[in-house]
């Protein structure tokens, strides 16, 4: 893997990344189920197909495998860029993407120890690494979320991890674009366009559920 060219990590780390992009809006579609109010039916339905299809399942494997290669490649790439560069330019460019890619690294550490905190508040819990709250069941994620939203800082937390991951989103869609060599003259605004779209909808999305849950449930 580290004999791997420089470009070779970009485009595994940007195929990667595009991968999870996509299953965001698959699991926000989810998590908005939890707006409806049937007492968690349709989201504990949907979350058992997500659980139990055998299809589904394969793609888990896919998801964990792209989650793993999105970061392993994204560490490498920033190690290599460091070490490319071991002095900070003294004049530093103040557009917006650089602002975004600035920080692309700190951001994607931030949404890497909540992804890990989520996996232990939902998937550890289901395959039976982490015992359940008393009174809920392992697969019971409609109880286990209401529970995890009635309390102030993880709501809080939540929302703020989503904030970050959209600052991450909005320069690393528009990145992978240009590193998969789909960008053009002509739709470069339109990208940044629809990346910055996209990011605030998922930062957006996900941040409405815990705030209702709080304030209505």
């Amino acid at each position: 893997m580290l004999l791997y060219s420089s470009i070779t990590k970009k485009v595994l780390m940007a195929l990667a990344g595009l991968f999870l992009v996509t299953f965001l809006c698959v699991h926000l579609g989810i998590n908005l189920m939890l707006l409806k109010d049937d007492g968690g039916r349709m989201f504990m339905e949907a979350a058992t197909f997500m659980g139990t299809n055998a299809l589904i399942k394969v793609a888990e494997i896919v998801l964990f495998a792209g989650i793993l290669l999105h970061i392993v490649f994204g560490l490498l790439v920033s190690v290599q860029n460091r070490a490319a560069r071991p002095v900070a330019y003294a004049c530093s460019n103040s557009s917006d993407t650089s602002f975004f890619s600035k920080y692309m690294f700190h951001t994607g550490i931030i949404v890497f120890v909540f992804l890990f905190l989520h996996f232990i508040d939902y998937y550890f819990i289901k395959i039976g690494l982490v015992a359940p709250p008393p009174g809920i069941a392992n697969h019971d994620f409609y109880h286990r979320t209401l529970l995890l939203f009635s309390t102030p800082w993880y709501t809080l937390l939540y929302i703020i991890s989503f904030v970050f991951l959209g600052i991450h989103l909005n320069h690393a869609i528009q990145s992978a674009f240009q590193t998969l060599g789909w960008n053009h003259s002509k739709y470069t605004d339109a990208v940044k366009f629809i990346g910055s779209a996209y990011s605030a909808f998922i930062a957006l999305g996900f941040s409405l559920v815990p705030v209702y849950i709080y304030f209505f449930k």
